[in-house]
């Protein structure tokens, strides 16, 4: 959420910067500062009452001291009035401060300055690119026909047990998910990330928190018994462990890596470009977070980055990196970079992990602080990133590695595995 003091301060600034996220924001900026004045008018009336209060309760005192009383009798009356005066602009203060906060909650973050522009996923800038597109034999096949073939992943089984979107894994396709989740928890781990288990449900104070409320409330399972929430990516539980937390510099950064199941509803989404593992509503992935100074967070954003690069080129996929532009990025990003594996026999770039700089958005939502070099409270920054969801790493491996023998397991991952091939 951004600042309403910083918003009052840089209306153009802000209307410039979401204009690169195609938003025409002048209407949304005058409507917050005009309700932050209201609000904070109405707070000055308030303590302006109050501070008098307090004056005619000395006076009171003072005259009943001396004895005279009938006029004190008329000063408590004066008293009584002001506090009823002061209970509304207490009532008014709230909700105006309230109504100010809704609309704050509808405002995405400011880009950086190097976020390209463009409205599509077309506009988006490719930064880099590594790895060679395999040759593969005649006959080659999607993910969706080779997961029948060799019996791995069952599709129609997950739509007898829940519906479309709930794939079910077996013999050894369960045993190559499970291996690459324990491959980027230790790859994450041995970068210096603390590994968390946390809840795969939240309350709506944590969906708030990181920006998924009210921005993707259509987009999330949600139980209207408890009033909590399935987790779309562990980066809600994980960041929300910092919320209301005021850190020491020094326990600053803060790297912190989970897995967890995810759930999206992807309401509206059809195709085939959405088939077998491209999009589900239920799956495995695992997430790096980290707490960063503002002074540090893009040099830690790099890091994220090659920390990414590094996975991809021991599993020896080809893959490219995408500096998104302002009509593509996240409601909470100020900067996102996207990769993305090549499928060979899709012919279609698969996205596999987006990892992004939130600034001080989520940070002043979160109330997540450190105190600076003067002991004063400072917003941190977050960031975030996939380190990697597995759908679509999985169906690279599987359409990138096929042979007329059987699908070969990247060597990195044959010691989680047990086994070298499928077929």
């Amino acid at each position: 959420m951004l600042q309403i003091a910083f918003i009052r301060e840089n209306q153009k600034k802000v209307i410039n910067a979401l204009a690169k996220r195609n938003i025409n924001a002048e209407s949304i900026v005058d409507e917050v500062v005009q309700l932050d004045e209201k609000r904070r008018a109405t707070q000055v009336e308030m303590d302006t009452i109050l501070s008098e209060t307090n004056k005619l309760s000395k006076e009171i005192g003072d005259l009943m001291k001396n004895g005279e009383k009938q006029k004190a009798e008329i000063l408590k009356q004066k008293v009584l009035l002001q506090k009823e005066k002061s209970k509304e602009l207490a009532d008014k203060t709230d909700e105006l401060a309230k109504e100010l906060t809704e609309k704050l909650y509808t405002i995405p973050n400011l880009p950086a300055e190097i976020v390209p522009e463009g409205k599509t996923p077309e506009d988006n800038l490719n930064v880099f690119q590594a790895g060679e597109f395999p040759v593969l034999h005649e006959g080659a096949m999607p993910h969706w026909e080779l997961v029948k073939k060799y019996d791995i992943i069952d599709f129609e089984l997950g739509v007898k047990i829940t519906g479309a979107g709930f794939p079910v894994y077996k013999g050894k396709g369960a045993r190559l998910q499970r291996a690459l989740i324990s491959y980027f928890l230790d790859k994450n781990t041995d970068a210096g990330y603390l590994e968390y288990q946390v809840p795969h449900l939240v309350n709506e104070a944590s969906a708030y928190g990181t920006g998924q409320l009210p921005d993707k409330e259509g987009q999330m399972y949600h139980d209207a018994t408890d009033d909590l929430y399935l987790i779309p990516t562990a980066e809600v539980p994980v960041t929300n462990i910092f919320r209301d937390v005021i850190l020491n510099p020094n326990d600053l950064p803060i790297k912190c890596t989970g897995y967890t199941p995810c759930f999206r509803r992807e309401a509206g989404s059809y195709g085939a470009h959405v088939r077998g593992l491209n999009r589900l509503h239920q799956f495995d992935k695992v997430e790096i977070v980290r707490v960063e100074h503002p002074d540090n967070s893009y040099k830690a954003l790099d890091e994220m980055v090659e920390h990414v690069k590094t996975i991809l080129d021991e599993l020896k996929l080809p893959y490219r990196i995408l500096r998104l532009c302002g009509g593509d990025m996240g409601f909470a990003s100020a900067l996102t970079y996207d990769f993305e594996v090549y499928s060979t026999a899709q012919e279609r770039w698969l996205e596999i992990s987006s990892v992004s700089n939130f600034e001080t958005f989520q940070a002043n939502r979160l109330k997540l602080r450190y105190k600076d070099a003067d002991g004063k409270n400072q917003l941190a920054h977050t960031l975030n990133g996939s380190s990697l969801a597995l759908p679509r790493v999985l169906a690279g491996i599987l359409e990138n590695y096929q042979t007329t023998n059987g699908i070969v397991i990247p060597e990195v991952l044959r010691p989680y595995c047990g086994f070298d091939i499928i077929n």
